[in-house]
């Protein structure tokens, strides 16, 4: 940490207080592919049985 006048300069690791693994991004990307599955699966079978 540094001070330059009223003005305090952190590094990121300090600022952040905890750690950011990167297994949020893993969630993040399955989670829309799975929506993005399921949102389909329904629109092409409520497609098929309507026609």
């Amino acid at each position: 940490m540094e001070r330059h006048g009223d003005e305090v300069h952190v590094e990121t690791d300090e600022a952040r207080g905890g750690a950011t693994p990167h297994i949020v991004r893993w969630v993040l990307g399955i989670s829309l592919i799975l929506a993005i599955v399921l949102l389909s699966m329904t629109w092409i079978t409520g497609a098929l049985s309507f026609g």
